[in-house]
């Protein structure tokens, strides 16, 4: 039986970069798989990349209105894994959507994103919230804070400050310098501490 699989972690801790070598690792084999992405996430067009260097097309690129069950009924239904990435921003429905692609049409289903926003909840984030509750495999991938320790948390900074407020996807408009860190929960409670 195909599985749905939600791998998630902070910023930085390279989701991005593990879809791609699942997805290198089933092409080497001859075996074809679907790359998506939501059009929320803006960046880099209708291709993904990593820090280190590595990009790659995606199949398609869907809104919050796609029914993916059934794009991927009618024009991916013969690849062997679909790999989703930012899966933070899929809707609730299209987490269930994905998850009838694999109990009706046996493909494994991998998302890759984030678990929480910035500001430390998940309301924000409709998609991941879902994965977490009705994944059938989830994992956490892990990366390090600018101190040593295990980064578990997303931060944004506006202009060298933390911050907690404001809509979850901020496009940078070039007169605010928006930063987003992995931090660990004792660094974002010692930048809390500067902003006072």
């Amino acid at each position: 039986m195909a599985k749905l699989y939600f791998r998630y972690g902070a910023m930085g801790c390279g989701k991005t970069m593990q879809l791609m070598q699942v997805a290198f690792n089933y092409e080497e084999r001859g075996h074809e798989v679907c790359v998506i992405k939501p059009a929320t996430d803006t960046k880099n067009g209708t291709k993904l990349l990593t820090r280190i260097g590595p990009e790659r097309e995606v199949q398609f690129v869907f809104d919050k209105k796609e029914d993916l069950f059934k794009k991927i009924f009618r024009e991916y239904s013969d690849v062997k894994c679909i790999l989703v990435d930012e899966a933070q921003f899929l809707t609730a429905d299209q987490v269930d959507q994905l998850m009838r692609v694999t109990i009706e049409l046996n493909i494994p289903v991998m998302a890759y994103g984030l678990r929480v926003n910035f500001r430390q909840n998940d309301s924000g984030f409709e998609g991941a919230t879902r994965l977490l509750q009705i994944a059938h495999d989830i994992e956490e991938l892990k990366t390090i804070c600018e101190c040593g320790r295990k980064a578990t948390m997303n931060t944004r900074f506006l202009d060298g400050k933390i911050t907690f407020e404001g809509p979850d996807v901020l496009i940078d408009d070039g007169k605010t310098d928006i930063q987003y860190r992995a931090l660990c929960p004792a660094c974002v409670e010692k930048y809390k501490r500067m902003n006072k």
